[in-house]
């Protein structure tokens, strides 16, 4: 697997309370910011777009990188 990147969203102010993404050509990584070391959620770049318009249509705060 090559290394991540992990990118904070904008939205996260003090970024103490958010999640992390990271992006590759099929995968998107989610993980918490507050455990960086932990484990990691991993999907499908269709899934990670759906998930985001459900997000944005339910009022989450969110913005995709």
């Amino acid at each position: 697997m090559p290394e991540l990147h992990w990118h904070k969203s904008t939205y996260s102010g003090d970024g103490s309370n958010c999640v992390e993404i990271a992006t590759t050509p099929t995968t998107i990584h989610v993980r918490d910011s507050k455990a960086p070391i932990g484990t990691h959620l991993t999907v499908a770049p269709s899934a990670w777009a759906a998930f985001l318009v459900h997000a944005a249509h339910t009022g989450a705060s969110v913005a995709p990188r």
